[in-house]
């Protein structure tokens, strides 16, 4: 299959703001699919100053970057561990961490360090948010406590969410849930999940494939059965990132046939037509 751009056929008024809590840039990120389309921009956070200008100059103008703790706006505690991706606002719980396979290694608390949190809806720079993809370890909820007015825009939301206490202390999976639930977010699938094994099972010096689902990234949907509530350009936006980024061709369909019923357009069918002609 070849796959194609629905921004190709629908015509967008409006970048989709993306808003990344978290965005280390360690690897692509799900939404690169639009920023190569020239379809998005993303908002940033980088804590380090000297580092935000260098995201800036390699991204540029797709990408705005601002040097926030991004939380509930409270003082907070960072605890900074041996590996960068691995650090919170809440500190690493060991004895859960070291019964997996290179899970306490990486996640050993090296300082902490006192810091102000900045609630989303508290930067100005940040308003019409369509898109928000957060990974803070364990503090998701905290961030999205202080983005009422972000969440409420928001028709898309990847969060990375925990099924076992990996820090002390931290929210897991059924309260992230009930809080997204709560604010008109439908849960649609987890992705990957992590699941590192157990020890001390190694077989030749590698580690098998664990069973036990430790953490997770969750998609959440604007509430697809209340369409009316969703105005038609996010209609539309809801579309292309589902079909662009996520390649649910049905739940784009859907999208679609919407924004066809509201406005007496036959996007829906270009769609299809285009769906078809990619296949081999």
């Amino acid at each position: 299959m070849q796959h194609f751009s629905l921004s190709t056929i629908v015509e967008l008024i409006s970048p989709i703001t993306v808003v990344d809590v978290g965005a280390s840039f360690l690897e692509v990120p799900p939404y690169q699919p639009l920023v190569d389309s020239k379809i998005a921009h993303v908002i940033g956070f980088e804590p380090d100053k000297k580092e935000v200008e260098k995201l800036r100059n390699i991204y540029g103008e797709t990408h705005s970057f601002f040097p926030h703790f991004v939380g509930n706006g409270e003082d907070g505690t960072f605890h900074e561990t041996t590996w960068v991706a691995t650090g919170s606002l809440y500190p690493p719980k060991p004895s859960v961490l070291d019964k997996f396979q290179m899970l306490g290694e990486v996640t050993k608390l090296v300082a902490k360090h006192p810091v102000k949190t900045v609630a989303l809806d508290d930067i100005p720079e940040i308003e019409d948010v369509d898109y928000i993809k957060i990974d803070i370890q364990g503090a998701e909820l905290q961030a999205f406590d202080g983005a009422k007015k972000a969440l409420a825009s928001s028709v898309i939301i990847h969060t990375e969410v925990e099924f076992i206490e990996m820090y002390e202390g931290q929210p897991l999976f059924s309260d992230v849930d009930h809080y997204l639930r709560a604010r008109g977010f439908h849960f649609v699938k987890f992705l990957p999940p992590l699941s590192p094994t157990l020890k001390p099972t190694v077989i030749e010096g590698s580690h098998l494939k664990g069973n036990i689902w430790v953490g997770a990234d969750a998609l959440y949907i604007r509430d697809w059965n209340n369409l009316g509530m969703i105005p038609t350009p996010k209609i539309k936006k809801l579309a292309v990132i589902t079909h662009d980024v996520y390649k649910m061709t049905d739940v784009a369909y859907y999208f679609l046939a919407e924004a066809d019923r509201r406005e007496g357009s036959n996007l829906a069918q270009k769609y299809l037509e285009a769906f078809a002609a990619s296949q081999p």
